[in-house]
């Protein structure tokens, strides 16, 4: 059966606390009350709106009020009296937009704000196939010269003849993947091993969806390993972390994104790189910061309070091991339940400086939880069927590697 909606009304403006879970016993104490209110926001937003997207943003906007001590309201409709802090559903275009939404720094929502809407997909990982290739306004080829071999070779396409041409020139290597640029979790990929698997591929592709969004050809990579590298910013608090990523197979028998197991910092990126970390976690974290920095430089207006890079680290066609950035999100993710758990770990023990978080998700029947488990959906959702999500935190306290 699927899970009903929250009914109208039956959040506005209802303390955090209200709203606790059955799981919430676990949660850290609550900050100090404050005039504010959380609320989700997804007015005008692509994608992310399945039922279980929807119950798991209001999950993480409780949680997120309670670190910050504020109200929650149902979704955003027109702001009430006093701060909001919004979680938008996904990342906002435009700095005149998230200004009308009382949006102007990281302490105001849960995600990031870029200038293009290309910005905030795929298609900025990679160059275009020629120097007067199509590109949508606002493309600035400077980004790729800096993040350089910080991601796997690749093109970006906005018109069937440049995909058709970074495809030729990508093959000659060994198969390349052809990946829609807004899907996420894996979806939206399929491997090509020659020119009659891409054209078969590309042509599923619809004109104004090529033209409009863009389509990534990139190097395959075998024997692969996909790490997470973010940060976050909520109440104060700054967290910086590496993962490893679980795939799992949804209904339809595809692999897709299970989960992620976190180590989190208190801290920036300069305190996780004091960790001692394995030399390709290393690596990957250096990557995904040159990314980072890449897009401040690049994108003008763009700024988030919550980054996350998805790093692929594996075997390209001639077996020699590569790491390189695949996408960004700045918006609340898969990662988010674990990002959530070691804030409210950190926000619980001022003296923590470490966190290992995992978040899960789990197709089919899940009938017995870890103890400590917070759960962000359980239930049948119309798009992927049953299906659970939750995380926990891992209570070795002084785990310092």
């Amino acid at each position: 059966m699927t899970l009903p909606p929250y009914p109208a009304g039956a959040m506005s403006a209802l303390p955090a606390a209200d709203l606790a879970g059955p799981m919430d016993s676990m949660a850290a104490p609550a900050a100090p009350r404050s005039a504010g209110t959380a609320m989700a926001y997804s007015q005008g937003l692509r994608g992310y709106a399945s039922a279980h997207e929807q119950m798991t943003r209001m999950e993480v906007v409780r949680r997120l009020a309670r670190l910050k001590g504020y109200a929650v309201s149902e979704e955003f409709a027109q702001a009430p009296l006093g701060p909001v802090y919004l979680v938008p559903s996904d990342t906002l275009v435009g700095p005149e937009r998230a200004q009308a939404l009382g949006i102007h720094g990281r302490d105001d929502f849960f995600g990031g704000v870029v200038p293009y809407p290309f910005v905030s997909t795929k298609a900025i990982t990679h160059p275009l196939v020629a120097a007067d290739a199509m590109a949508p306004e606002g493309w600035n080829p400077a980004f790729s010269r800096m993040v350089g071999d910080a991601v796997l070779p690749g093109y970006t396409a906005f018109t069937r003849a440049d995909a058709a041409a970074a495809a030729d020139e990508l093959l000659q290597a060994g198969p390349i993947r052809i990946k829609l640029v807004r899907e996420t979790g894996g979806n939206g990929q399929t491997v090509a091993k020659d020119r009659a698997a891409f054209d078969t591929c590309l042509a599923g592709v619809a004109d104004d969806m090529l033209d409009q969004d863009g389509v990534v050809i990139e190097q395959n990579l075998r024997q692969v390993q996909t790490l997470s590298v973010g940060q976050v910013h909520v109440a104060g608090m700054v967290a910086t972390y590496f993962g490893q990523q679980r795939l799992t197979h949804n209904h339809h028998g595809a692999e897709v994104y299970g989960g992620s197991d976190l180590t989190v910092v208190r801290g920036d990126f300069q305190a996780l790189l004091s960790l001692a970390l394995a030399a390709e976690v290393r690596t990957a974290v250096e990557q995904a910061l040159l990314y980072d920095s890449a897009a401040q430089a690049c994108f003008p207006g763009f700024f988030a309070s919550r980054i996350n890079y998805d790093v692929a680290q594996g075997l390209m066609p001639d077996g020699q091991w590569r790491s390189g950035v695949l996408e960004q999100s700045w918006r609340a993710g898969g990662a988010t339940g674990a990002e959530i758990a070691a804030l409210e770990a950190f926000q619980a023990d001022p003296q923590r400086r470490v966190v290992r978080a995992s978040g899960y998700e789990v197709f089919g029947p899940c009938d017995a939880l870890p103890p400590g488990a917070v759960v962000y959906f359980r239930g049948v959702d119309d798009q992927v069927g049953p299906l659970t999500k939750y995380t926990v935190t891992a209570s070795d306290d002084h785990h310092t590697t």
